[in-house]
């Protein structure tokens, strides 16, 4: 390994030791990657956690990303970590046209490198931990904030299959009062089957409890995997698009 990276890391750790400021973009390999989207239950509190500039997709998608990242050679400077991120989907778009652009409202990482490196982009970022277990053919992701369960999911997932997927997502955040988007470029190795099964919020009185999917589950399929391998750059191409308060109204 070049000695450069080495200095980044404390082998064995669950957070990277940083030696210098870390450099944008950042590369993360072959982590295990379980994501979701589907319909809330509460709309116009979802709707709420939007900046006035912003405005809800059409089907008002929430979107999670539950992942674990196993040792710190996987990473260029975050060292392993877990984490558990999930906002609205936008009216705006990825680079593709097609896929929505996100926006962050909950960040849950047990890294204190990755939170301060993710919080100077206007990401929310706190601390919390994520595990991410297949037993069964049922791949369970478990986000907890203080050591207390606060979302399972659960999903059925097949053998590792010859699917490749790739692109960029596009991922908005709010810094001093401006919105910033950014692209994220990633591969994920896909399974055969996948089909989620429940994802359930636990603590209703936790904030994140506002996105809670409606009943019965209504889930976004074309957003929602698992990769037991996912690659991606974390972030890149950050562009400010506007003050995020708009001139818009939010009830």
């Amino acid at each position: 390994m070049n000695q450069s990276l080495r200095s980044l890391w404390t082998p064995g750790k669950d957070t990277a030791v940083a030696t210098s400021k870390l450099a944008a973009p950042q590369l993360v390999l072959n982590s295990r990657m379980l994501y979701t989207s589907w319909i809330p239950e509460d709309l116009r509190a979802c709707e709420r956690l939007l900046p006035r500039a912003l405005k809800p997709a059409g089907n008002r998608a929430v979107y999670m990303n539950q992942y674990v990242v196993d040792s710190a050679e996987q990473t260029t400077g975050f060292g392993a970590y877990s984490l558990t991120y999930l906002g609205l989907d936008t009216e705006l778009f990825a680079p593709d046209g097609v896929t929505p652009a996100r926006f962050f409202t909950h960040y849950f990482n047990s890294s204190q490198v990755m939170r301060e490196y993710a919080a100077e982009r206007g990401v929310p970022a706190g601390s919390g931990s994520t595990t991410l277990e297949v037993a069964g053919g049922i791949a369970t992701a478990t986000t907890s904030v203080e050591g207390r369960p606060i979302i399972r999911t659960r999903a059925r997932v097949g053998e590792v299959a010859d699917i490749v997927l790739g692109g960029q997502l596009r991922y908005i955040t709010e810094l001093k009062n401006r919105l910033i988007a950014g692209n994220y470029p990633y591969i994920g190795e896909l399974v055969s089957t996948f089909e989620v099964q429940s994802i359930e919020f636990l603590d209703p009185q936790h904030p994140v409890y506002a996105l809670r999917p409606a009943s019965p589950l209504q889930v976004v399929t074309g957003s929602s995997f698992y990769a037991p391998r996912d690659s991606f750059v974390y972030p890149g191409g950050e562009d400010d698009i506007g003050a995020a308060e708009g001139n818009g109204h939010r009830p």
